[in-house]
C-alpha cells in the first residue's frame, strides 16, 4: 500500500517526478498522506466502530464516524503510485517482486500476530480458526469463502486485483490506452447501476468482484493524478480531466452525489501532496505515520478491540481504552516497520539483483 522503491533504476523516460520532496524514491506527502489515512481509519474504528459492536456503557469522548473514508483515499492514492511504478519499471518481474516484498511478509507476520493475541485475548465473533488463518496467508482467500483474520484485510484483495489488472495492461503494452480501458470500465459500472436501478439485478457479482468495478472511480482518480502531474506536454491534462470527470460522475449517478463531493475533495488532497503544495506533511510526525501506515493498517483493527474489550472488563472509561489501544497498535506497527517490513523488502530485492546480475 505504500509507494514502491524501484528494484532496478529506471530507464530514462518522457515523464518527470511531480514536486513532492522524495525519499529513497517514494513521494513523502504522498506516503504521509496514507499515514494521515491509516490514522483516520484506525480512530473510527476504535471509537465508532467498536462502540457499534461493543459499547453498552458511555461512548467515547471524541469520535470519528467519517474515518473510514480513509480507505478511499487508500485506493486514490494506489491508483496514482501503481500506474507511477509501472511506468517507470522495465520488466515486469521488476514490479512484482517489488509489489511482493512490500506487501506480503509484512502481511504474514500481522496475520500470526492477529491470530495469537485475538486468540489470547478474546474477541467474540471475530476469531477464525488455524485452518482460516492459513488460509488469508494467499491474501484473495475471501474469494474462495475464507473468513479474514482481521476485517480489514478484504482492501487488501481489492488492491492485489487491482495490481493483477495493471500488470496484465502492462504485459499486453497497453498502459498508454489506459485512458481507454478505464472509460470503459466506468461505463460498465453506470451500465450495472442503471440495471439495479431499472430492473433489481445488475452485471453477475464474479464480474463486478475480479474487475472491482466498485472501487474502480477511486483508482482512475490516482492514474489521472499522476498522469495530469508527470509529462512535460502542456496539454497532456485533458484526457486525464477527461476521465477523472467521468470517474466522478460515475460516483454521482452510481452512488451518491455525497461520494462525488468525497472524491474531489480526497483527489485534490492527492493533487497537492502530489505537487509539494502539502508541505506541513512533510514534518516528522507525519513522515513517521507514512512508514508505518501499512504495518498500523494490518495490526490495528482486531488487536486493538481485544484490548479495548479487556481494559473495559477492568472498569476503565472508553477514552483510556482507546488511548491505550492506539499506543500499542502505533508501537506494534513501528516494531513491524522497523524488524520485518523494511528489512525484508531489502533481503528479497537484494537477492533478485544478484540474480539478475548472475543471469547476465
Amino acid at each position: 500500500m505504500r509507494a514502491a522503491t524501484m528494484i532496478m533504476t529506471p530507464q530514462a523516460s518522457d515523464t518527470v517526478r511531480p514536486a513532492a520532496e522524495q525519499r529513497g524514491g517514494r513521494l513523502v506527502e504522498i506516503d504521509a498522506l496514507r499515514g494521515v489515512a491509516a490514522l483516520a481509519v484506525v480512530l473510527f474504528h476504535y471509537t465508532t466502530r467498536f462502540s457499534d459492536l461493543y459499547g453498552a456503557g458511555p461512548q467515547a469522548s471524541v469520535s470519528f464516524p467519517d474515518g473510514h473514508y480513509g480507505v478511499n483515499l487508500f485506493f486514490v492514492i494506489s491508483g496514482f503510485v501503481i500506474f507511477m511504478t509501472l511506468d517507470k519499471t522495465s520488466r515486469a518481474m521488476d514490479f512484482v517482486v517489488s509489489r511482493f516484498s512490500r506487501l506480503f511478509p509484512a502481511y504474514w507476520v500481522a496475520i500470526a500476530l492477529t491470530f495469537l493475541l485475538t486468540h489470547l485475548l478474546g474477541l467474540p465473533g471475530k476469531m477464525v480458526g488455524p485452518g482460516e488463518a492459513l488460509g488469508n496467508l494467499i491474501m484473495i482467500h475471501s474469494l474462495f469463502g475464507i473468513p479474514h483474520v482481521d476485517g480489514v484485510y478484504w482492501t487488501l484483495e481489492v488492491e492485489l486485483l487491482f495490481y493483477v489488472g495493471m500488470l496484465c495492461l502492462y504485459c499486453l503494452r497497453r498502459l498508454h490506452q489506459i485512458h481507454h480501458w478505464l472509460l470503459g470500465l466506468l461505463a460498465l459500472r453506470l451500465l450495472d447501476s442503471l440495471l439495479e436501478w431499472k430492473f433489481g439485478f445488475g452485471i453477475p457479482w464474479t464480474i463486478q468482484r475480479l474487475t472491482i468495478l466498485k472501487y474502480l472511480p477511486w483508482f482512475a482518480l490516482g492514474i489521472c493524478i499522476y498522469l495530469a502531474t508527470s509529462r512535460h506536454d502542456t496539454t497532456s491534462w485533458r484526457a486525464p480531466a477527461l476521465t477523472a470527470g467521468c470517474a466522478i460522475l460515475t460516483l454521482a449517478l452510481g452512488n451518491s452525489l455525497f461520494h462525488a463531493a468525497l472524491a474531489i475533495i480526497l483527489a485534490s488532497m492527492v493533487l497537492l501532496a502530489a505537487t509539494g503544495r502539502l508541505a506541513v506533511l512533510r514534518y516528522r510526525p507525519f513522515v513517521w505515520l507514512g512508514t508505518i501506515s501499512y504495518p498500523l493498517y494490518l495490526l490495528h483493527e482486531n488487536i486493538g478491540w481485544s484490548i479495548q474489550l479487556r481494559l473495559q472488563a477492568l472498569g476503565l472509561p472508553i477514552d483510556a481504552t482507546v488511548l491505550v489501544a492506539l499506543t500499542i497498535s502505533l508501537t506494534l506497527a513501528t516494531t513491524l516497520a522497523q524488524q520485518v517490513e523494511q528489512p525484508a523488502m531489502r533481503w528479497i530485492r537484494a537477492r533478485y539483483r544478484e540474480r539478475r546480475a548472475a543471469a547476465r
